[in-house]
Order: structure tokens, then C-alpha cells, then sequence
């Protein structure tokens, strides 16, 4: 079911400290994608209290318009923005009703820099603007790719598009814009996608698509995806599930294995010669004090 709902603010201001954005940009609240380990779960309770994240789909009406506002403010400092870094950005009923492309008509009157990463095909569409916006002024896109293998992608995130599709996507984003475009890896499900030959797939699939990034994150279990996760994996990895528990039991065994995950991406990384590249932030700071004279 999809809902209306009119935005009160467009950016979100994220002071996390562990991101390279300052403010979160999120058209939508909820998910259709249905991903097993979704960590945005908890978004709803602020929606009256909706537990249905996955089949009630909330749409901010308003939401170019807003951005458009905050933009144009003064005050705004050309910081960089997280584009659907809770929902993403391109759910499908973003096909009808085109509110993430009005954002990205409105970054672009702007000049705004951003991040943004989906699961879905569906950002080609806009790809005249991706085009244009990163002619001007820079920008990263990245496609969430976690297997290889279609099959597994599909038991693990049953409404977003194949993985199959979303490597043709990082393939043609990378060839037809300036974009910085990598693969979000993340999260690495332990005992399900965290074997090595995965993890190099991926890896060798960035290298020899020339992508500029891939960001690797473990599974962090909180709140209600918790529950739902291993509710999930208790169905369809009844062999595996007693050693995710076990794991996510001992906070130093999750520390140990998060080491130990990331040496094992550094050294897939030298094998491959392959380095991250990343949004300057230095850069666009020069580049919207240039855009204020």
C-alpha cells in the first residue's frame, strides 16, 4: 500500500560521524525491496507506529519543493548529501510518480553534490541528468551488490532487482557519466555471503568494470531487524543459523570477525590493484564557494 505524506524538511542533518555526508535526503519510508537484513526497519515507528515497513510504502508529496527551499537558503553551504541512505530512492513506485527524479532537478539548479546508492535498475531512467550533474559538478553513485549469484540475491532481497541487472547498471553508469560509481558491499552476511570466493567475485567484478569504489560493511543486527533476521535465517539457512546466533551472542567474537573480514577484503584489494576513490570533500567546498561569487 502506498501513502501520501506531506514533509515538513527535506535533509535530515546526520551526525553520525561515520559518514562522508552531513545531511540524509529520503523521498520515501518504507521498502519494497524486502531485504532480509534491512537495518531501516525501525524507521517506522515514527509513521504512527507502522510495523509494516515492507508493504506500506510512505511518499513525501512535497518533497522537491522542500529541498528546493532549503537549498536556495543562505545559510546552505553546498554540503554533501546522502541520497536515500534509509529507503531507497528508487522504489517502484518511483516509475509513476517521478519524486526522486524532481530532487535530482533540483540538485542540479543547485549544483549540490551527493551520494547515492540503490538496488534497483531503475536509476537509468534518470541517467540524462546523471549525465549533465556530473558534466558539472561531482557526485557518487553506487549499486548494492552483496553476491554474485542471482539465485542466493533473490532469496536474500526478494523485490529488488536481479544482481545480474544491477551489474549491467554499475557497467553502463560508469560508461556514460562522470559519476564516481562503485558497489556498496554491504552488508557481508557471516555464514552465508562472507566466503571468500564471494567477496572476490565482487572485488574482481569492480576491477574489471574500472569502478572507482567498494565500500564493505559487516551485518549489524539491531532492534527489530535482529528478530527478523533470524526468524529469516532460521527458515531458509536452518543449517547456519545457530552460528549467526552464536556469533552475534559475543560482542568480541563480532569485533574479531569484522578484523579479520576487512584483512581478508585488503588483500583481495592488492591482488586486484584496486584502490577506492572517493568525493573530495575538499573540492566541493572550493567548488561552492565558486558558485556564490
Amino acid at each position: 500500500m502506498y501513502k501520501k505524506i506531506i514533509a515538513k524538511v527535506a535533509l535530515n542533518k546526520n551526525d553520525s560521524g561515520f559518514t562522508p555526508y552531513k545531511y540524509d535526503l529520503n523521498v520515501y519510508r518504507g521498502c519494497e525491496h524486502n531485504c532480509s537484513y534491512c537495518y531501516a526497519m525501525y524507521s517506522h515507528k515514527y509513521l504512527d507506529d507502522d510495523k509494516n515497513f515492507f508493504n506500506n510504502v510512505y511518499f513525501k508529496e512535497n518533497i522537491a519543493e522542500i529541498l528546493d527551499f532549503e537549498l536556495s537558503k543562505k545559510s546552505w553551504k553546498h554540503d554533501l548529501i546522502g541520497f536515500g541512505t534509509v529507503c531507497d530512492s528508487y522504489q517502484p513506485i518511483e516509475k509513476d510518480l517521478k519524486l526522486s527524479r524532481q530532487c535530482l532537478q533540483v540538485m542540479l539548479k543547485h549544483k549540490n553534490s551527493f551520494y547515492m546508492s540503490t538496488k534497483s535498475d531503475l536509476i537509468l531512467r534518470d541517467i540524462d541528468l546523471l549525465k549533465e550533474m556530473s558534466s558539472q559538478f561531482p557526485i557518487s553513485l553506487a549499486l548494492s551488490i552483496i553476491t554474485t549469484d542471482d539465485i542466493l540475491g533473490k532469496i536474500l532481497e526478494p523485490g529488488a532487482t536481479p544482481i545480474s541487472k544491477r551489474i549491467e547498471t554499475a557497467k553502463k553508469l560508469k560508461s556514460e557519466t562522470n559519476a564516481l560509481v562503485g558497489i556498496h558491499l554491504m552488508p557481508v552476511i557471516p555464514f552465508i555471503t562472507d566466503d571468500k570466493q564471494n567477496l572476490e567475485n565482487i572485488i574482481k567484478l569492480a576491477k574489471n568494470l574500472n569502478l572507482d569504489f567498494v565500500v564493505v560493511d559487516m551485518l549489524n543486527l539491531y532492534g527489530e531487524t535482529r528478530k527478523s533476521f533470524f526468524e529469516f535465517a532460521d527458515e531458509n539457512f536452518p543449517e547456519k543459523v545457530n552460528l549467526i546466533k552464536e556469533l552475534y551472542s559475543n560482542s568480541k567474537k563480532i569485533k574479531e570477525y569484522n578484523i579479520n573480514l576487512h584483512k581478508i577484503i585488503k588483500e583481495i584489494k592488492n591482488k586486484y590493484n584496486f584502490h577506492n576513490k572517493y568525493l573530495k570533500l575538499q573540492e566541493i567546498k572550493q567548488l561552492s564557494i565558486f558558485d556564490k561569487r
